[in-house]
């Protein structure tokens, strides 16, 4: 039987008003609108609003919602199950913290954090910092500032479990895994060697660099597939591939593709996606810009990237590939064997590199994908509108129908 928008307010709290703003902006639909006009909902949209209520629970935004709920890929019970586990984490740490202010009240005076669920994280992060003083200057400039990022964590800690629970399956694996990669050796040489070349190029700590780039750029109106531009950017390459360890390995020219995508897509707020794990959050584009003048980082980028020629990761021929032809279906057989070449090929590059990805790394990229706002600006600015969210879909599908 068919419930009034009165009788669902009554039942779920909702008010009127809401439910017509819901109806109004295409969240929840009524099943059926009376002649009179009166809004009648069965239990599917009952269903719906739960769906919802679970989702705002987790303080989502409603434009978030209706995309989430609205996309074809959407599993009602996949989504119930995920709200279970986020819920009771809420719940359990929200319990911790009344139990916290019961101690306190009851006069209490040392507190402790063992009830809180992210301890074991921020316990790695100091372990770190005592052990690796000189690599926590170098790579977050003082010790202040890293106890600063600290701090951060803590005051976006709901956020950081759950992104751990999605990306790892749990807190606890999420920790392991963030103690596994801070003391990751081979990991840490080459974000450092690659960081060098970055400082060094920003700061200009390579005299020959520091002359190319201003030669470069001095007119950003020229052709970056010129004869002249590309003789300048042949002459980088090579220095970059002489003098710095990260390009002479056999990974080299994916450290030097990674390099050169920087100046075309890491824009301002894109950078803060690992700033919460560690980053220096530093905006790459920005930065360049702000030294050589707007648009000189995408100039750079388009020279550097024309002189590699065809030379390309298979990871990013495997994308290229997936985002070919936008109107085909994200959940489909032939996308789906993309995306599982895509898995593949990315376990293969994390276990070159040792580093630990989690269980959901694709589920997790797929986020990024349908739900950050930077993000989908990037990949819809440089691949087209809608390139975002079919990956994002084609990546979610494929994550929760492969564990």
């Amino acid at each position: 039987m068919m419930k009034t928008v009165k009788q669902v307010s009554d039942l779920t709290g909702i008010s009127v008003r809401m439910l017509h703003y819901y109806h109004k902006i295409g969240l929840l639909k009524p099943t059926k609108l009376t002649e009179a006009g009166y809004r009648l909902y069965d239990d599917e949209a009952l269903e719906t609003l739960q769906q919802i209520l679970f989702f705002k629970e987790l303080d989502l935004p409603l434009k978030e919602i209706k995309e989430i709920i609205t996309s074809p890929c959407f599993d009602k019970m996949k989504a119930l199950e995920d709200h279970k586990k986020l819920i009771i984490l809420k719940r359990d740490r929200l319990n911790a913290l009344i139990e916290l202010i019961n101690k306190t009240l009851k006069g209490v005076n040392s507190m402790s954090f063992k009830e809180f669920d992210m301890t074991e994280y921020y316990n790695v992060l100091e372990e770190f910092k005592k052990e690796n003083k000189d690599r926590v200057i170098k790579n977050w400039g003082s010790v202040d500032n890293y106890n600063e990022f600290i701090e951060k964590c803590k005051s976006k800690e709901a956020e950081i479990a759950k992104d751990a629970i999605k990306h790892y399956g749990s807190i606890k694996k999420f920790t392991e895994a963030l103690k596994k990669n801070l003391n990751n050796s081979l990991a840490i040489t080459k974000a450092e060697q690659m960081d060098k070349f970055k400082k060094d190029c920003l700061y200009d700590k390579h005299p020959k660099l520091k002359e190319l780039y201003k030669k470069l750029t001095a007119d950003l109106t020229k052709d970056p597939s010129s004869q002249e531009i590309q003789q300048i950017a042949g002459e980088i390459t090579n220095i970059a591939k002489k003098d710095y360890e990260a390009f002479k390995t056999n990974m080299g020219d994916y450290y030097w593709y990674a390099m050169v995508e920087f100046y075309l897509v890491f824009p301002k707020g894109l950078d803060k996606l690992d700033k919460k794990y560690g980053g220096s959050g530093v905006s790459w584009i920005e930065e360049i810009d702000k030294k050589y003048g707007n648009g000189a980082s995408k100039f750079i980028g388009k020279a550097l990237k024309i002189y590699l020629g065809d030379y390309e990761p298979k990871i990013e021929t495997l994308y290229k590939k997936l985002r070919s032809n936008l109107s085909k279906d994200p959940t489909s057989k032939e996308i789906q064997q993309i995306v599982s070449e895509i898995d593949n090929e990315n376990r293969k590059i994390h276990e070159a590199l040792k580093v630990d990805e989690g269980e959901n790394h694709l589920g997790y990229m797929a986020e990024f994908y349908l739900s950050k706002p930077e993000f989908i600006k990037a990949t819809d600015k440089r691949y087209g509108d809608g390139t975002s969210k079919f990956i994002g879909e084609a990546l979610k599908f494929y994550a929760e129908n492969n564990k």
